[in-house]
C-alpha cells in the first residue's frame, strides 16, 4: 500500500499499489507543491489525466467509487450563492457537477443550506486539477471532514433536493453517485422537486419543453427513432423534426458514450431522461456532449 499526501494539512491517504498514482509515486521522490496548496506538480497532473483511462474493462475490477483527487484546501470566508463561495485567501470556488436554482425560495434555501455546512469550515477541493470557469472561479468537488469522515458537499445538496446533477460531471463514477442521490430526492419530492417548476419535462410535449429555452432542464420520454446524418446522431422523440424534441450526439463522441453504457444507436424504444440546456433547432433541442446527460430509465 502506498500513502500519498492529500492536502496542505499533511494528512495522508492510502492508494492502491496497482493504481497509476502508486506507480508514479514509487518511481519518483520529488513531489512538487504549488502556491495554492496540495498537489499541482507534473507528477500529479500525469496521474490525474491518465487515471480515467484505466477503466474496469481494462483492469478486470468493478467500477470504482467516486474519488476525485485533492488539489487544494482552504478556509471558507463568505458564501456568495447556492454553489459559489470565497475562501479566506480570496480564491473563489464554484461547486462542480451541479446546477442550483437561480432565484426564488428554492435558491434561498439552497444558499442557506450551503452556509450551514460551510461557513468558517476548512474545505478540501478535489477534481481533475485546478480547473477554472470562464469567470476565473475554481471548479471543484468540495469536502469537509467531521469526526474523521469526509462529507461530499455536492452529494448533500443533490440528496436534499437543493441541487440537480449538471450536464457535465466529468468523472463517470461521480456522475453515477450523484444521479442515485438525485433519484432519491426526486422520488421523495424533496426541495426543488416539490415545485412543479423544476419537474422533469415530458418529451412528448415539445411545447412545454420549448418554454425552457435558454435554461437548464431535465426532460424524460420514450425515444422513437435514432438516425445518423453526416457527423451527427439524431435521437428523435417524435416524427416531426421541425417541432418535436430532439437530442444530438456528435459521431466523434459515440465511443465515449458507449464506454459509459449509453449506446446511442440502440436507444430507440428506450425511456430516457435527458439533462442539458434547451435550445431551438426547429423544435426544442439538447446537444449531448457527455454521457451523463442521458440516463436510462427502467420501464415500470
Amino acid at each position: 500500500m502506498v500513502w500519498l499526501n492529500s492536502d496542505v494539512t499533511g494528512a495522508f491517504a492510502p492508494v492502491s499499489p496497482y493504481s497509476l498514482v502508486s506507480v508514479i509515486a514509487m518511481s519518483t521522490r520529488a513531489p512538487w507543491t504549488g502556491a495554492g496548496g496540495g498537489w499541482t506538480g507534473p507528477v500529479l497532473l500525469a496521474a490525474i489525466f491518465m487515471l480515467p483511462r484505466l477503466g474496469a474493462a481494462e483492469t478486470g475490477a468493478a467500477a470504482p467509487a467516486c474519488q476525485p483527487l485533492p488539489f487544494a484546501s482552504g478556509i471558507v470566508g463568505a458564501i456568495k450563492d447556492a454553489r459559489t463561495f470565497v475562501l479566506a485567501d480570496g480564491r473563489e470556488i464554484r461547486l462542480a457537477a451541479i446546477e442550483v436554482p437561480a432565484a426564488g425560495i428554492a435558491a434561498q434555501q439552497a444558499k442557506e443550506r450551503l452556509e450551514r455546512m460551510l461557513a468558517g469550515q476548512t474545505v478540501l477541493l478535489k477534481g481533475l486539477g485546478p480547473e477554472r470557469d470562464r469567470y476565473g472561479r475554481l471548479l471543484a468537488h468540495v469536502y469537509i471532514k467531521a469526526d474523521g469522515v469526509e462529507r461530499w458537499i455536492q452529494a448533500d445538496l443533490v440528496a436534499s433536493g437543493n441541487a440537480r446533477v449538471a450536464a457535465h460531471v466529468g468523472e463517470r463514477s461521480c456522475a453515477a453517485s450523484l444521479m442515485a442521490h438525485e433519484r432519491g430526492a426526486r422520488q421523495a419530492g424533496l426541495g426543488l422537486w416539490s415545485d412543479p417548476y423544476y419537474a422533469a419535462r415530458r418529451a412528448e410535449d415539445p411545447t412545454s419543453v420549448a418554454r425552457e429555452q435558454g435554461r437548464f432542464a431535465v426532460v424524460e420520454g420514450n425515444v422513437l427513432t435514432v438516425r445518423e446524418s453526416g457527423g451527427t446522431i439524431y435521437v428523435n422523440f417524435g416524427r416531426r423534426w421541425s417541432e418535436d424534441f430532439t437530442v444530438t450526439i456528435a459521431k466523434r463522441n459515440e465511443r465515449t458514450f458507449a464506454a459509459a453504457g449509453v449506446d446511442a444507436k440502440n436507444l430507440a424504444g428506450r425511456r430516457v431522461r435527458i439533462r442539458g440546456w434547451i435550445e431551438e433547432r426547429g423544435g426544442p433541442w439538447v446537444e449531448a456532449t457527455r454521457p451523463e446527460q442521458i440516463e436510462l430509465v427502467e420501464r415500470r
